[in-house]
């Protein structure tokens, strides 16, 4: 598999648009570093705060950065300033719509459809961040995501989940004992009632990626490369989120990549990067999931247009 024949998707919460207080904007600097580096193809963003100010002046600085960009803003709302964006190259992609849903969402979902080269199936991503505080309104958001999947579309959709995996025995991440978390208010955003006992919440990723009665909407491709393609090294299930912090328990992996089963089975590998320069810039980690280019334009044309 060579470099040309890669595509390769990137979703990162680089924390509060890497700006402080007093709009100072090194470590946006730094993560627009580490992404050219990653060059994707597309990039799903959270938390561009206040990147609509200006003429929206900081989402297109990332898009020269990024290279031939061409970048979607979701509106930010009144209980929060950290949009979510996504960009995409214009060299492979070819944006024919967009939407940004926010009804009833915490943040609004960013949503462009791309035709990739010459594919007749349109190819739907979203960026997404799930509510920080309440378990009910994830659950809500992740049922929103799960109309994202169409008969006539296929999808891919990543973001800040602000909870975890549901298939727990499969992940390589610390769990969380609760007990020892000192941030007590995090135990209240992120564990649910289940069986007369507080736990993990995992209702978002059951909703996306469970198979409940059935084939799941979406599938979860840091885990489909660890069980179906056997990756193991880089561990495509590593912790993602809480590089700062040292009271709200072990890393986890709340950061994730999701698409439908046909998109899927392009995937080459997942990786989690976390680097000193990573680190530095924000408290979660860049997630990239690399596809064949051949494999996905196979993916995003049908059967019927294939055997004419």
């Amino acid at each position: 598999m060579n470099s040309t024949d890669e595509f390769r998707v990137v979703s990162w919460n680089v924390e509060h648009n890497g700006t402080d207080s007093k709009g100072k904007a090194e470590r946006w600097d730094l993560a627009m570093d580490v992404l050219t580096q990653l060059s994707p193809h597309v990039l799903l963003r959270q938390e561009l705060t206040r990147a609509e100010m200006h003429g929206q002046r900081m989402v297109w600085a990332e898009a020269r950065r990024l290279g031939n960009h061409t970048p979607f803003l979701a509106s930010a709302t009144r209980e929060s300033a950290n949009p979510t964006g996504v960009y995409v190259d214009r060299d492979l992609c070819d944006p024919v719509q967009a939407f940004s849903h926010g009804t009833n969402l915490w943040h609004p979902i960013c949503n462009p459809v791309v035709q990739l080269m010459d594919a007749p199936t349109p190819l739907s991503l979203a960026s997404f961040h799930l509510c920080p505080y309440d378990p009910g309104t994830r659950a809500r958001e992740a049922k929103r995501l799960a109309v994202l999947r169409r008969p006539d579309m296929e999808a891919i959709l990543g973001g800040d989940c602000n909870s975890e995996p549901h298939r727990q025995s499969d992940e390589t991440a610390e769990p969380t004992d609760w007990s020892q978390v000192e941030d007590r208010s995090l135990f209240e955003a992120r564990t649910i009632e289940r069986d007369g006992e507080r736990v993990t919440d995992t209702l978002p990723d059951e909703i996306l990626a469970g198979g409940n009665d059935g084939p799941p909407v979406f599938v979860d491709l840091a885990h489909y490369a660890a069980t179906v393609l056997s990756q193991k090294d880089p561990d495509p299930l590593a912790a993602t989120a809480s590089l700062w912090r040292k009271d709200q328990g072990p890393r986890r992996r709340i950061d994730r990549i999701y698409a439908t089963p046909r998109i899927a089975q392009a995937l080459i590998r997942v990786e989690v990067i976390v680097t000193d320069e990573v680190i530095e810039s924000s408290d979660h980690a860049p997630v990239i999931a690399t596809f064949s280019l051949s494999a996905l334009r196979q993916a995003l044309t049908p059967e019927s247009v294939r055997a004419a």
